[in-house]
This record gives structure tokens, sequence and C-alpha cells, in this order.
């Protein structure tokens, strides 16, 4: 795709789309992102990241308000949705993610984007009990919303509005010309532009501190943020980029993961909980899709050891 054209991102000041606003400036793009309030000083880090005095413009709005979402797209020839509403408890989380999606949409559809990239997460694509046991689960896994209703808590909630935005934004692509494709990361971790603890850091933060108990799985699958953002601009930009893909670079038993972080920091005091357990075998996800675009991964080291300098420079955990 051509250089220096106009591009709108949802949720500008999150984790990923932090990352994502830093990479488009540094090819040259102009950028519209949205946010709730552009005078907040948790928003600074975009203003202080380079070409953004001259190429990066701040909208206020949120998932529910059309027309500041109309402001911040019109113009723009693709648009990147990756804002996701604060959190509610329980099904009351399903319809705001469901109808800021289609806000977003909408507001495509009337301003005449070309490309839209939806980032959704694997937890539209994991939670099929269906699935055969010894098969990758791939793009043509989706996550089963019988199941996820019959489960208990608040992030199956979390994982159905997911799914359900996912496909809403597919089945949208057949109703519209512009051209959609939705990037399924899995969880993301590494250093952060913010200066706020977004939940996939705070997940990792609590894991060094307080050890397996903090975690909601012991099958982990990760990916970190700078290869999503890269992500992101690999199917903005190439135009063989269809449906859906799996964005994954580590699956890993949180043993490993134990083990990883005990060998790289043997000074750092890791809670009692961190003890040996023989490793479990981890159901395999694939990202075959994205890499046969071209896509490349960090080495989950460099990953983990930049996500706890990050931690060490903002005082969230102590030097070792």
């Amino acid at each position: 795709m051509a250089e220096k054209q106009k591009v709108c991102v949802t949720g500008a000041g999150g984790f990923i789309a932090s990352w994502l606003v830093k990479f488009l400036l540094s090819r040259g793009y102009t950028v519209h992102g949205t946010v709730r309030d552009p005078c907040d000083e948790k928003n600074d880090h975009l203003r202080k990241l380079d070409n953004a005095a001259k190429n990066l413009k701040l909208f206020k709005a949120d998932l529910f308000d059309y027309e500041g979402l109309f402001s911040a797209i019109d113009g723009c020839s693709g648009v990147f949705h990756i804002a996701s509403p604060v959190p509610f408890e329980g099904e009351e989380l399903i319809k705001p993610a469901l109808t800021g999606t289609k806000n977003v949409l909408e507001a495509c559809t009337e301003t005449k984007v070309q490309k839209v990239v939806v980032v959704s997460s694997i937890a539209a694509v994991v939670y099929n009990p269906k699935w055969p046991q010894d098969v990758a689960k791939d793009e043509d896994c989706w996550s089963d919303t019988q199941y996820l209703h019959s489960l208990e808590g608040y992030w199956p909630y979390y994982y159905l509005a997911k799914t359900l935005t996912e496909r809403e934004a597919l089945e949208w692509r057949k109703r519209n010309f512009a051209e959609v494709v939705t990037l399924c990361p899995s969880v993301t971790i590494g250093p952060r532009l913010q200066s706020r603890l977004n939940s996939s850091s705070l997940g990792l933060l609590k894991f060094i501190k307080g050890g397996i108990k903090s975690l909601l799985s012991d099958q982990l699958y990760l990916v970190d943020v700078r290869d999503v953002a890269d992500a992101l601009l690999l199917v903005y930009e190439n135009r063989e980029a269809k449906g859906r893909y799996i964005c994954n670079s580590h699956s890993l038993h949180i043993d490993s993961l134990m083990e990883k972080l005990k060998n790289m920091y043997p000074k750092r005091n890791f809670p009692e909980s961190f003890t040996e357990v023989k490793e479990k075998e981890v159901r395999p996800l694939s990202a075959e899709k994205l890499k046969n675009l071209g896509w490349k991964f960090r080495p989950l080291e460099e990953t983990i050891d930049d996500s706890v300098v990050s931690f060490e420079v903002a005082g969230d955990l102590p030097k070792a």
C-alpha cells in the first residue's frame, strides 16, 4: 500500500495500540488516534513518539460515541480497531463490545474506508471442546458460544464478547466493499509505552510476584506486543491477507515459564510456589497462516527480559 496514507487507530493509548502508532509513525503514516480524553496525561507517551508532532492527531471518542468515531475515521483509508470497552460485569460486557464494533464498522462504511483490521483474541479460537485433541487449532477453529455460556465467572463473558465481535466484523465484510482482516493475538506481553499497567502485563507481573495461583490456566500462549504490532502492519499492507489470523509465538506450560524465569534471574527471589513440577503437554495452536505472510517473532527470553526491565523502570518490580 502507498506510503504516508492516513489511518485511524481506535483506543490509541492502549498497550498494543501504542506500539502500533509508534510503528505507523515511523513508516510515514498520518495517524488519527481515538482516546477518551486527549488531554489526559496518560496519553502523553503518544505525543512523545517520533513524528507525532507532525503526523499524529488525537480525537476524543469512545466506542459509544458514533459522531466522535466518524470524525476520527473520516478521510482515512484504513482503520485499526483495537479499542475495547471498559470491563463490565458478566453479560453486561457483551452488548458494549458488540455496539462499539458496530459503530466503528458503520463509520467505516459511511466514510468509505478501504481496509479494516480488527484485533480479536485467541479467546475467540481456543475454547472449543469439540476440536480434535490431536489437531492444532487454527483459523478454522472458533470458540463454542454454548460452551462459553456454560462456564462461570467474569472471563467467559470476555471470551464470548471477543468471539461475537470478531464474527460480526467478518460478517460485515460480506455486506460492504471494504476489506476486513481480523488478528487473534495470544496473551500479549513485553515492554510498555504507556504509564499504566494493562491486564496482560499485570498478569505477568503477578505471576513473577505470586506464582502459579495468579494464572487462569496452566497452558500459556504468549506473544510480544511489538510482534503483534508488526503483524497488524503486515496484514494491513499485504494485499494477500484475507480473513482471520492467529498471532501466537510461544506455547508452553506454566512449569516451563517458571523454570525459564529462574534460569534467567538466578538472583531474584521467586515465590515458594515456583517449585518444579513435571511438565505437561500443551495443546498446539497454529500461527502458520500468519507466518506464511512473512511474520517473524522474537525469542521468548527477549520478551521476558524486556518486560522485566519495563517493570523495574516503572517501579512495579524491585530490581534483583
